[in-house]
């Protein structure tokens, strides 16, 4: 005979522990996502520069070659490169161009005098706060892993 009584409690201990899983997978994806950022949002913009500051190029280009300068440890999704392209050129920091006007398949972005400028003003600023960064990432790798 089943015992209806245990089986919902089975059913109520596995719900619960499932909860429980669940948001700790959540809490996990909350955190990469955090790390993520400190890359997307502090440094994607001041690398997209860089990247045309080596000449003009597109979005998915931009995100190939930040992939390749860097082993493929860091390549950016070319949805959060376009929108840095399209506040940088609002800001007249890169230029926009179309490959062919009529067709506007792909746009060719180029640096501007005043991206140039401020590409160099940011990486002047930026130096020692990633160089610290860089001591503190040492330091918090080998008090775990070493």
């Amino acid at each position: 005979m089943i015992d209806n009584k245990n089986i919902k409690s089975e059913e109520e201990k596995l719900y619960e522990e499932y909860k429980k899983k669940l948001a700790e997978l959540k809490k996990v994806k909350k955190e990469n996502e955090a790390v993520g950022q400190v890359f997307t949002k502090g440094l994607l913009p001041l690398y997209v520069l860089y990247i045309l500051s080596l000449g003009p190029s597109n979005g998915n280009e931009i995100a190939h070659q930040i992939g390749s300068h860097t082993n493929g440890l860091w390549i950016p999704s070319t949805g959060g490169i376009y929108p840095i392209l399209k506040k940088l050129e609002k800001n007249d920091l890169v230029k926009g161009e179309w490959d062919d006007p009529k067709k506007k398949f792909q746009k060719i972005y180029t640096l501007t005098d005043e991206g140039e400028a401020e590409y160099l003003k940011k990486k002047k600023l930026l130096k020692n706060k990633i160089e610290e960064a860089l001591e503190v990432f040492k330091v918090v790798y080998n008090d775990l892993y070493l």
